[in-house]
């Protein structure tokens, strides 16, 4: 089995306002060292290149969603891109271009080796994380036994 993860954000202004340059402009270089993990799958991704363009607010109730959807060979592999890499440093500043939601944005799942999960399918896993708390069927960082660093990040 993989790992999938799902992580979606509001952004507080519009993707071309100056106020979120910095995340924008940085997104290619973030995605293309998280290709370069060992343990990378598979991303989500448009033309464009990233997952930003890709319509997703009828799924999550928020027509200014943006989404970021990963498989990963583990959930060690998965934790080294997130805390081990400039990712954290974006991760870090996120308060800046994205609103609070007030109730989990990012949950994981097992998903088959060579399967790529869809948008619905993340939504609802995302959807029972959010009813039932972590479970085998979606799942935050605190329901992997193997990985610790999320926890100096005070985040689940």
């Amino acid at each position: 089995m993989h790992l999938a993860q799902l992580n979606i954000g509001r952004l507080r202004y519009p993707h071309d306002d100056p106020r979120v340059a910095e995340f924008m402009d940085n997104l290619e270089r973030v995605n293309a060292i998280a290709e370069t993990i060992p343990g990378f799958v598979w991303r989500l991704k448009d033309e464009s290149g990233n997952a930003t363009s890709i319509e997703s607010g009828t799924l999550f109730g928020d027509p200014d969603t943006i989404v970021n959807m990963s498989v990963w060979e583990s959930a060690e592999a998965l934790e080294r891109f997130v805390w081990q890499t400039v990712h954290k440093r974006f991760y870090n500043r996120r308060q800046a271009w994205f609103d609070a939601l007030g109730e989990p944005h990012f949950a994981m799942w097992w998903v088959p080796e060579n399967s790529k999960p869809t948008l619905t399918e993340a939504a609802k896993r995302l959807k029972l994380l959010r009813e039932n708390g972590s479970t085998d069927d979606a799942f935050g960082w605190d329901h992997l036994p193997n990985v610790t660093l999320w926890r100096t990040q005070r985040c689940a």
